[in-house]
């Protein structure tokens, strides 16, 4: 089984489309239009391939963005600098292959030597109580709840410091920014789209 965690390519996108559609009620349905809003504008979205097939992938935003998700924005107004995990997504003939973990590992990866506080939400309703202990082996912590609208689920806010953050902050991007390296590189800029 070979296994590959790199940038999603645009050919890629219907079937990470497909995959998110048919996640279950952990995770909200979206349409080709918001899935290509997190393609030109996502700093992180990243595929997990095995043998040539998309068995998972993770989006996440960096702050400043005009994304308007309730739980983003409840970061934005609160934190400075962060990471916000949108969603993770793991086909089910992969799950319980420790592909959520290997995501997580490199989402940190990225985020610790761009911000101090990485940051997510678990759905309280459904509770499921093995993504809670999921996110909590990571050191993610409640650091707050609210309700997605009028009728959507309560969610449980979570976020981790990254205290490695400070060094880089002091050591590099203080003082001239990150080695150019690739495993330090930002996603390409996606170029503009044109109104249809």
């Amino acid at each position: 089984m070979a296994l590959a965690i790199r940038d999603v390519r645009e050919h890629d996108l219907d079937a990470v489309l497909a995959l998110n559609n048919t996640a279950g009620r952990s995770i909200l349905a979206i349409d080709a239009a918001q899935l290509r809003y997190f393609y030109d504008h996502a700093d992180y979205f990243r595929v997990a391939e095995i043998d040539g097939q998309i068995a998972g992938f993770l989006i996440a935003m960096r702050e400043g963005g005009a994304y308007g998700s309730p739980n983003y924005l409840w970061f934005s107004g609160r934190y400075p600098q962060f990471v916000y995990i949108d969603r993770i997504v793991i086909a089910n003939a992969f799950r319980r292959h420790g592909l959520g973990r290997i995501f997580y590992c490199d989402v940190i990866s990225y985020a610790e030597v761009r911000v101090p506080l990485l940051a997510c939400e678990v759905f309280l309703e459904p509770r499921d109580d093995v993504v809670v202990l999921f996110h909590g082996t990571y050191g993610f912590q409640e650091v707050g709840q609210q309700r997605m609208g009028e009728d959507g689920p309560q969610v449980s806010l979570l976020a981790r410091e990254l205290p490695s953050f400070g060094y880089v902050r002091d050591t590099y991007l203080e003082h001239g920014g990150l080695p150019d390296v690739p495993w330090l590189a930002e996603r390409l800029a996606r170029p503009p789209q044109s109104p249809a």
